[in-house]
C-alpha cells in the first residue's frame, strides 16, 4: 500500500476513532448530570426544561455519529473506492472541454454528496426539531430552501470554478497567489451582497418597529461608535423556535439582525445586553481578526495545493488515476478535513476567547445581570445543554459552557447588586 494512501487511511480513521469517542464522553456527561439542574440556574431553569435540554442534545448526538460514519465511508468511497475516477471516466464520454468537464466533475461530486446526507437532513428537521418543538419548517418550504440553495450555487458557483479552474491551468507556478486574490474579493464581494440580495430569498426582514427599543439600541450604537444600515427582525419563526442575533455585511452596509422568536423572548434590556455583546465582536475587531485568520490559512491551503497538485503520488495514493487541476481542486476539498482536524480546538479556544472579550465589554456598557437574564433564557429556550463535557466542549464549541460563562459575568457584577 503506497505511504500517502496508509497515512489517509489514518487521518481518517483516527479522526473518525477520536471524535466518536469525544461524542461518547459527551452523552455520558450529559446522562450523569441530568438528574438534576447545576446551582447557578436552579431559580430559573426548572428541572423538566434541564432534562428536555439533555434529552435533546443526546438526539443530535445520535445523528452526529451517523453524520461522522457516513462523511468517513463517503470519503473512502470517493478516493480508494474508485468514485471520483469513475465520475471522471463516465463524465469524458461527453467530450466536454476540459474546463467544462472539470466544473461539471466538481460540481456533480458536490450535488451527489448532498443527496447521500438529505436523509440526515430530514431527520434533523422532521424528526429532533419536530419532536422537541422546534421545527416549523414545512416539508414545501424545506424542498423550496434546498433547490434554491442549489440554484444560488450553480450562479455564484460556476462563474468562480471556471475562474479558479482558468488561472490553475493557465497562470503558471503562481497561479495560487491569483487564485487566492480571486478568492479573497469573491469572499469580501459576497459579504457585502449578502444581507441585501441572498438573505432576503430565504428569509423576510422588516425595520425594528418598537420605536421604545429602537431608541434604547440606538443610544448604545452611538455610545459604542458603531455606525449600521438599519436594525432588522427576521421572520426566524417560519423556520424555527431557536432564537438569535447577529451583524451581517460590512463597510456601510452592515445590518443587526434580530431573530422575531429572540424578541419575544427577551425583554428591552436583555436585548440591549445581548446586543452590546455583539458589538462587543466589532469593538475588540474580532471580525478583522478572524478574516485575517481566514485569509492567511486559505492562502498556505492554496500554496499547499500548489504543490499537491504536481505530486503523482498525490493522485495515485487516493485511488485517481487521471491527474487534472480539477482532480487536484476536488482531491484537496474533500480530503483537506481529514487532515486538519487538530485545528478544531484550537480555533475553538480562540473563538471562546472571543466571546469572554465581548461579554466583558457588554458588562462595561450595560449591567451584566441583563446580560446574564438573557443568556439563560436563550439557554432554556434553544435547550442548551447546561452540562457540557469539557473536552468535548473544548474541542468543538465556539463558545464558552454556559457554568463557566455565567461565572465570568457574575464576576462583572457591580458589588451590591448580585
Amino acid at each position: 500500500m503506497p505511504a500517502f494512501t496508509t497515512l489517509f487511511l489514518v487521518a481518517v480513521l483516527g479522526g473518525l476513532a477520536l471524535q466518536l469517542w469525544l461524542a461518547a464522553r459527551q452523552a455520558g456527561h450529559i446522562i450523569a448530570n441530568q438528574a438534576s439542574v447545576p446551582a447557578p440556574f436552579r431559580d430559573r431553569i426548572s428541572l423538566e426544561q434541564h432534562q428536555k435540554a439533555a434529552s435533546y442534545t443526546l438526539a443530535r448526538l445520535a445523528v452526529e455519529r451517523w453524520d461522522l460514519l457516513l462523511g468517513s465511508a463517503l470519503l473512502i468511497a470517493w478516493t480508494l473506492g474508485g468514485g471520483l475516477d469513475l465520475l471522471d471516466r463516465a463524465l469524458a464520454a461527453f467530450e466536454l472541454a476540459a474546463l467544462w468537464h472539470g466544473i461539471a466533475l466538481i460540481l456533480t461530486t458536490l450535488l451527489i454528496g448532498g443527496l447521500v446526507e438529505l436523509p440526515l437532513a430530514v431527520w434533523r428537521t422532521f424528526g429532533i426539531e419536530q419532536r422537541y418543538g422546534f421545527n416549523r419548517t414545512t416539508v414545501g418550504g424545506f424542498i423550496k430552501d434546498r433547490l434554491l440553495a442549489v440554484l444560488l450555487t450553480m450562479l455564484i458557483g460556476v462563474p468562480l470554478l471556471a475562474a479558479v479552474l482558468s488561472l490553475m491551468a493557465g497562470a503558471g507556478a503562481w497561479w495560487w497567489l491569483w487564485v487566492w486574490l480571486v478568492w479573497i474579493g469573491f469572499s469580501l464581494t459576497l459579504t457585502w451582497a449578502y444581507p441585501i440580495w441572498i438573505a432576503p430569498l430565504f428569509n423576510r426582514f422588516e425595520p425594528l418597529e418598537d420605536h421604545k427599543l429602537r431608541a434604547r439600541l440606538e443610544r448604545l450604537l452611538a455610545r459604542c461608535g458603531f455606525r449600521s444600515s438599519g436594525m432588522f427582525v427576521m421572520d426566524g419563526s417560519r423556520r424555527s423556535a431557536h432564537g438569535n442575533a447577529y451583524f451581517t455585511g460590512f463597510g456601510n452596509n452592515k445590518r443587526i439582525v434580530f431573530f422575531d422568536t429572540l424578541l419575544d423572548g427577551l425583554e428591552a434590556d436583555e436585548v440591549e445586553a445581548v446586543l452590546a455583546h455583539e458589538l462587543g465582536h466589532f469593538k475588540r475587531r474580532h471580525i478583522a481578526k478572524m478574516l485575517t485568520l481566514s485569509s492567511l490559512l486559505s492562502l498556505a491551503g492554496l500554496a499547499l495545493l500548489g504543490w499537491l497538485s504536481q505530486q503523482a503520488w498525490f493522485y495515485g495514493g487516493l485511488g485517481v488515476s487521471r491527474p487534472s487541476t480539477a482532480m487536484a481542486l476536488v482531491l484537496f476539498i474533500l480530503v483537506l478535513p481529514a487532515f486538519t482536524l487538530f485545528l478544531s480546538p484550537l480555533l475553538s479556544r480562540l473563538s471562546r476567547r472571543h466571546e469572554f472579550e465581548a461579554d466583558d465589554f457588554a458588562a462595561q456598557q450595560t449591567d451584566a445581570r441583563h446580560l446574564i437574564s438573557g443568556l439563560v433564557k436563550m439557554y432554556r429556550d434553544n435547550a442548551s445543554t447546561l452540562t457540557p463535557d469539557p473536552l468535548y466542549s473544548a474541542f468543538y464549541h465556539s463558545h464558552p459552557p454556559a457554568p463557566l460563562r455565567i461565572a465570568h459575568l457574575q464576576g462583572k457584577v457591580a458589588p451590591g447588586n448580585t
